[in-house]
């Protein structure tokens, strides 16, 4: 199996780099976290003008169809750029749920506006472990809440506090039914993993702006006459980071390539695990090396901080993956998050 990316799909990463640094994603963070989601509603719909939001949408319902593998790529680049809204929801778990349904007219009446990016979309998992909780439900035009025999809208409640003040998780009651039946379940575990594995790629995208943002400050600071990054503790702590995210970059491209297969949700959950564990070292390290402005708001690399910390459980705990594994290891069958069917 090749992990290595096309031609056309690093040109693609490269190109969606550039246009998130011109968006200038901090200060679009930044508003969001303070309830203005002007700005990243913006660069949520440059995102989907370059094709991002209809990734994992047929062509049927105007998206482009892509493979598992393009998603992870843009989510790369969307987690080293820390770009705030429900775009795990809106391009990745939502459609793959939609899609695994029979009844098509979900999909189709809802699908194209996620396309063009006009309209955002939420989800909460009433799982065990999952927290029944949705990510900017007072933002989203549509709220979805999925159990394992119905998917229905929901109304959001009370605000449940994140670490990442970008992130406004909401309490979510159910309303009017969308669908119900023996077909739901399959469809809600499908919606679960890839929203997972966007997830895994959010983190070692967030992982790698890290560890180049404290390369970069190792370069720079001086103690004791010469730049930090000339000492061997922080070279090698550097160095620690730098392994961990290259390790875990081929479970997260094996998880891409395996999301039709029958070990889906192990190579997904494996991907996530990590993925989180680096990122988070990358995080520890990143505030290790930069000292005391590492925890000041004003500074950026507390956006990234304090996303990786609350990604790391956002789709399933380290323990829940876990699990799944361990599941999958002891009967050789798919597993599902607990609940889920």
């Amino acid at each position: 199996m090749r992990f290595a990316l096309s031609p056309e799909q690093l040109d693609f990463g490269a190109s969606l780099r550039k246009l998130l640094e011109a968006g200038r994603a901090p200060s679009a963070v930044r508003a969001w976290a303070s309830g203005d989601s002007g700005p990243g509603r913006a660069l949520i719909r440059q995102l989907a003008e370059a094709g991002v939001l209809g990734l994992a949408v047929a062509e049927e319902h105007g998206g482009i169809g892509a493979e598992p593998i393009d998603l992870v790529v843009a989510f790369h680049e969307i987690g080293r750029a820390a770009v705030p809204g429900p775009l795990v929801e809106t391009a990745a778990a939502i459609p793959a749920l939609l899609q695994a349904l029979t009844d098509k007219d979900p999909a189709a009446r809802l699908l194209p506006g996620f396309v063009e990016g006009t309209t955002l979309g939420t989800v909460a998992f009433d799982s065990p472990g999952l927290g029944g909780v949705a990510l900017d439900a007072d933002t989203a035009e549509v709220v979805l809440v999925a159990g394992t025999d119905l998917v229905s809208t929901g109304h959001r409640g009370g605000l449940v506090r994140s670490v990442d003040p970008a992130r406004r998780l909401f309490a979510v009651a159910a309303d009017e039914t969308v669908v119900q039946g023996d077909q739901v379940g399959a469809a809600v575990a499908a919606g679960f993993d890839t929203g997972a594995l966007a997830c895994a790629a959010q983190l070692l995208g967030a992982g790698k702006a890290l560890l180049h943002a404290s390369t970069e400050y190792a370069k720079q600071r001086k103690q004791f006459g010469k730049p930090i990054g000339e000492f061997q503790a922080v070279k090698q702590k550097l160095a620690d980071v730098l392994i961990a995210l290259d390790l875990a970059e081929p479970l997260l491209y094996r998880a891409a390539l395996t999301m039709t297969g029958p070990t889906r949700g192990r190579d997904v959950s494996a991907a996530v695990i990590a993925c989180g564990d680096a990122a988070y070292r990358a995080a520890r390290t990143a505030l290790q090396v930069h000292g005391a402005i590492g925890y000041t708001a004003e500074y950026d690399l507390s956006l990234w901080l304090t996303k990786v910390t609350a990604l790391r459980s956002a789709w399933g705990t380290p323990d829940l993956h876990r699990a799944r594994i361990a599941q999958a290891l002891r009967e050789d069958t798919e597993p599902t998050p607990r609940g889920i069917a």
